[in-house]
């Protein structure tokens, strides 16, 4: 593709996303930014998260992974639907019975200010990078394809993608989401589709036989019980997917806030369950993509490039598919990257307004909305700005990447949110950010030495539960004495 039908592909894509921004949120006040006024219909909610849970790396990085881990991810991904349906019976009740615009003022009511602060800060470092990583998927692209053409700096690129996500959220927030994700939603699903038809005809394939090829493929391999050693182990991925799912889901302000956007708790329970097992088959779909581009370049004698997650853009647009393929790839991935990008941006600045700066419990509600908009340009600079240092430090798969920080930053949140509901007892509150900080360090101490130290066991997303362990055995050493 040229730089030119590149941006006028993008272009495009943003006009009706502009156009479907400026309809929703042309009327929304503060309540509609953090809360979408409570009015949001679970089903198109449901549709909407799709897009922001699969995100541009999902896009991207999936397709890529079959080579060495074949269909592994799946474990994890059945283990993301038993999550939500934790999420769905347990914390959703819990959060609507509370009436919270931030989650993490449960923090606060049960534990103290110490420990709300800490898990708003957790929340905020965790979701600035694991969003800054999503959408430097799309810059990398962008260069690529449109600034490096040119001969324009990666800056440059990286002021153009965070300025569009701050201009078709700073009006609506999550009033504004739920519709924009899920247009978005629907031209991923549109995307990935018609690339997995375009390369199955080009294979001679049908419907029936591209399912028996893809089953026969030595990539395809779903589960794997034999070494509890290697990282694609069936329990590791399995209950990594349940308690990550549970902490960046759950635990986490950009996808509880739409969720919360619902009328009542009973819808945003239908949203959760739904959208769990729609995950699943869109996830089968990227690994089943995975498989065709890989026997795509082997018919083809195509030489790929030897990172996986390269290997998609790769052959969507550098001429080895059709032009409209290529258009397709385009849209498909600044739908996903975008809708991940646009929910965290709106959902940062929720959480830094209300539970860093306690803005609403103090200021009328023109001094808040005028304190949002401040903090939602601070929140876009800081992004770049993350996005910037991504660039100048990857080198290695960017979705191992995003659930590697995932596991550090989002398991103190998981401790303790669990010893909140499970243990009725009061803590030490001003000690709780030592617990907080000190659990991934020592978690990494253990990642670091665990093969020397449990005879070669080596640690994969699963860091996540010691991570959340160490900080409820912390939790509990802080317990009050009655």
């Amino acid at each position: 593709m040229t730089p030119i039908s590149v941006l006028i592909t993008i272009a495009a894509y943003f006009a009706v996303l502009f156009f479907i921004s400026y309809l929703t949120g042309r009327k929304a006040d503060n309540a509609g930014f953090f809360s979408g006024n409570r009015k949001s219909p679970w089903y198109v909610v449901a549709f909407a998260t799709i897009g922001a849970a699969i995100s541009g790396v999902t896009f991207v990085s999936v397709p890529g992974m079959v080579a060495g881990s074949g269909f592994s991810y799946m474990q994890m991904v059945l283990g993301f639907a038993v999550g939500q349906f934790i999420i769905a019976f347990v914390l959703i009740p819990l959060f609507y019975k509370m009436n919270l615009t931030s989650i993490y003022e449960y923090l606060e009511n049960r534990f103290g200010m110490a420990t709300y602060k800490t898990g708003a800060w957790f929340f905020f470092v965790s979701k600035m990078l694991g969003a800054s990583i999503r959408l430097f998927i799309v810059c990398v692209v962008l260069q690529l394809l449109v600034f490096e053409p040119l001969r324009l700096p990666f800056i440059l690129n990286v002021l153009f993608t965070v300025g569009i996500v701050w201009l078709y959220t700073f009006r609506g927030g999550v009033k504004s989401l739920i519709w924009t994700d899920s247009f978005k939603t629907f031209c991923l699903i549109v995307s990935v589709g018609m690339c997995i038809y375009y390369i199955a005809v080009n294979l001679g394939l049908s419907a029936g036989s591209m399912w028996s090829v893809v089953n026969e493929s030595e990539m395809s391999k779903l589960f794997f019980f034999d070494d509890v050693n290697d990282k694609r182990y069936f329990f590791k991925q399995f209950l990594a997917g349940v308690f990550t799912v549970i902490a960046t889901t759950g635990l986490d302000q950009d996808m509880m806030q739409k969720t919360l956007s619902c009328k009542n708790f009973k819808d945003s329970q239908k949203n959760m369950i739904t959208g769990g097992v729609l995950q699943i088959f869109i996830n089968l779909l990227f690994l089943m993509l995975g498989v065709l581009l890989y026997m795509y370049a082997a018919n083809n004698a195509i030489a790929l490039p030897d990172k996986g997650d390269e290997v998609f853009p790769f052959l969507a647009t550098q001429g080895h598919f059709t032009f409209f393929v290529s258009v397709l790839f385009i849209i498909g991935l600044v739908s996903a990257a975008y809708a991940a990008a646009g929910s965290a941006l709106t959902a940062l600045t929720t959480s830094f307004t209300v539970d860093i700066l306690e803005s609403p419990k103090k200021k009328s509600e023109t001094e808040v909305a005028g304190i949002r908009k401040k903090v939602h340009i601070g929140m876009a600079l800081v992004m770049g700005l993350v996005i910037f240092v991504i660039n100048m430090l990857n080198n290695a798969s960017v979705i191992d990447t995003v659930y590697k920080l995932a596991s550090y930053t989002y398991g103190p949140l998981l401790g303790m949110f669990v010893f909140g509901i499970f243990i009725k007892r009061a803590v030490k509150d001003k000690w709780v950010p030592c617990v907080a900080i000190l659990s991934p360090v020592l978690s990494l101490v253990f990642d670091l030495n665990s093969k020397a130290w449990f005879n070669g066991y080596e640690f994969s997303h699963e860091r996540l539960i010691l991570n959340a362990l160490l900080t409820f055995v912390g939790l509990c050493l802080l317990i009050r004495k009655k």
